[in-house]
């Protein structure tokens, strides 16, 4: 044998080794992520030198402490410099630890996890074990459908709140928003619409929550719904990272049985303190406010949120969205709600006045709008709504006139006819979280008129 044989045999070994090194590593799951160090540490946020060629805006690295590893969102990035917010809070963090990149975060949502309560992170927060992944990882900023491939919104459901279902009903895929002041009923009114018959799967994203609700909205409010829902729970003690990834999370996790071809139900309590997440962020970077405080991430991000929502492609399912909105003050105009009013398909008002008079759910029906509501109704429905809404409208609007003893009977026939019908359609209309779910809000309408009036002495009711 020669001596170039033996040579190309004992090289032979070596060759393939050197091949299947370059294999493993040329793989992105091992390869060494890019480090750095941390240099500067401040109230909500840490730089980092070392990372700005390798780290985009919103990716995510791993920090390593003495207490273990901690992951922060790249919140800016300078030619020399990366600013990291935690997403932890308290971790301890010191000049020079070790920084890695991680890219972006992604998780691995299964349909075992319903009835499972997580954290932002997809960490189980209900003591009853780990949870499972699946296959396909999704990152949570993912960007929302093409418009044109999106499926068409056609099919009406029924909420089982008569207040919705008569004004503005809604159909799958819609997007609807609930927009009251503190303490007016939102997260009351939420709890009723998760109970809904319609939809395969229910995900919860509950926003800056007082700790202290989360188990009664879970036990009580979803109950035996909870088998089909998943809570994604941030409160309002953890950290804005932690608060501003939650809806994030739980929308991505809405796409995931979307995609499966199934209709979904997302609800998130409360966009509001979203945005207020994204400002604690955004400040602490450096970005400037542009709006009543608010800087222009928090308007980016918004649409991006909720454009996700909706009906998928064609041959997926739906992900109908209802959110809730605090307006600052009773303040229906401020920024945020201004914003989010003209993102989605509808809104629902609670008014503090009707509260104060004890009607729940303290719906507006004259300032609450659907604009999906006519794939919803039949055209007599239609007609009839109209009518109702012109008998409500004459009904409030001489309200003072007939408190000082303006009003006599006989000289205006609509007046009348609002006098005697509105009292009896605002009784209708109060709906406890402990009553039943409406099954036809407009029989109930119906029956309740003729057995006010007696039977036959009122116009048809028509479905």
């Amino acid at each position: 044998m020669s001596n170039t044989s033996l040579a190309d045999d004992a090289l032979s070994p070596k060759l393939a080794h050197l091949g299947d090194l370059i294999a493993r590593y040329s793989n992105p799951e091992f390869q060494v992520a890019p480090g750095g160090h941390v240099q500067t540490i401040a109230a909500g946020y840490y730089t980092v030198s070392g990372l700005s060629r390798h780290v985009r805006l919103g990716e995510f690295v791993a920090h390593k402490s003495p207490t273990g590893i901690h992951l922060g969102e790249v919140v800016r990035v300078e030619p020399d410099l990366t600013y990291v917010c935690p997403i932890e809070p308290g971790e301890p963090i010191g000049i020079r630890d070790t920084v890695i990149r991680k890219g972006a975060f992604r998780i691995s949502p299964l349909d075992s996890w319903c009835g499972r309560t997580l954290n932002s992170l997809c960490e189980p927060i209900d003591g009853l074990g780990p949870i499972a992944e699946g296959l396909s990882r999704r990152s949570i900023s993912n960007t929302a459908p093409p418009s044109m491939t999106r499926k068409r919104v056609e099919h009406g459901f029924k909420t089982g709140v008569r207040a919705i279902d008569l004004f503005s009903p809604l159909c799958l895929g819609q997007r609807l928003g609930i927009f009251a002041g503190s303490g007016v009923g939102k997260s009351t009114l939420l709890s009723m619409l998760a109970r809904a018959d319609a939809f395969d799967k229910v995900v919860i994203a509950l926003v800056g929550e007082r700790g202290r609700e989360v188990r009664e909205f879970i036990e009580d409010t979803l109950g035996a719904n909870m088998k089909k829902s998943i809570a994604v729970v941030a409160t309002s003690d953890e950290s804005p990272m932690l608060r501003k990834m939650a809806p994030l999370t739980a929308v991505t996790i809405a796409e995931h049985f979307r995609d499966q071809g199934e209709n979904v139900l997302l609800i998130v309590d409360s966009v509001t303190r979203f945005a207020h997440a994204i400002r604690e962020v955004a400040t602490a970077s450096g970005e400037p406010p542009i709006a009543r405080g608010y800087p222009a991430s928090v308007f980016t991000e918004l649409p991006r949120l909720l454009e996700r929502a909706g009906p998928g492609p064609e041959g997926t399912g739906t992900i109908t969205a209802i959110v809730s909105i605090l307006v600052d003050g009773d303040n229906h105009n401020d920024p945020i709600a201004d914003s989010t009013r003209g993102i989605l398909d509808g809104h629902i008002v609670l008014q503090r006045s009707l509260a104060e008079e004890g009607r729940y759910p303290p719906i507006d029906p004259l300032a609450s709008i659907s604009r999906l509501a006519r794939k919803a109704w039949t055209p007599d429905q239609e007609k009839l709504v109209s009518r109702l809404k012109t008998l409500i409208h004459r009904f409030e609007e001489t309200r003072d006139l007939r408190l000082i003893g303006g009003y006599r009977q006989g000289a205006d026939p609509d007046l009348d006819m609002a006098v005697k019908q509105v009292p009896v359609i605002y009784d209708v209309l109060k709906q406890s979280p402990g009553d039943a779910d409406s099954q036809d809000a407009f029989a109930d309408l119906a029956g309740a008129l003729k057995a006010a009036a007696g039977m036959g002495n009122q116009p048809n009711i028509r479905r």
